[in-house]
């Protein structure tokens, strides 16, 4: 697909996104972070959204490696190359195994603690909404501050993977 709204520069971007896409092209070793570049666009939007994702992940209450596998999963289930891609390698450096990887794609294999997580990443992505049995072995796992966390979590790199699938951002070139 061609992208419907192609990456800015400085000029489109402002010098504070501009500056911000910068950051994350060098920290991805790529010449542009598309995304950054692209939703950078939007002007104050794009850092309110950056600082929102940013208290999900990296800096929420879920360990790392559940945040990784809350957002794989959800990247897996809606066939966004762009976030699993990047995704696959965060999710590495928070210790997740390719083992692990096949595992959140398939849903198989888990103790009942990630099951649980996995299932109810499904229904929000599948059905949006999730079953009354599924909440409740989540919530067996899960403190309030973390249950509304993963479906923050969850519902917002869903709602990413549908703005990168409709604005049409490409993966870069590393």
């Amino acid at each position: 697909m061609t992208p419907r709204v192609t990456p800015g520069g400085l000029r489109q971007l402002g010098p504070i996104n501009y500056a911000i896409a910068r950051i994350g092209a060098k920290a991805i070793r790529a010449d542009d972070m598309h995304l950054f570049s692209t939703l950078g666009r939007t002007k104050r939007l794009f850092v309110g959204w950056l600082g929102y994702s940013g208290m999900l992940m990296p800096f929420g209450a879920l360990k790392r490696s559940e945040s990784e596998t809350v957002i794989v999963r959800v990247a897996y289930l809606r066939g966004s190359d762009y976030e699993l891609g990047h995704h696959r390698r965060i999710g590495a450096r928070a210790g997740l195994t390719d083992v692990q990887f096949e595992r959140i794609f398939d849903g198989s294999g888990w103790d009942e603690r990630s099951a649980a997580l996995l299932d109810v990443v499904t229904e929000l992505v599948e059905d949006k909404e999730v079953s009354d049995g599924a909440w409740a072995r989540l919530a067996e796992f899960y403190d309030d501050r973390r249950l509304v966390e993963i479906v923050m979590l969850a519902t917002n790199y869903d709602g990413l993977a549908t703005a990168i699938d409709v604005l049409g951002i490409q993966p870069e070139r590393q």
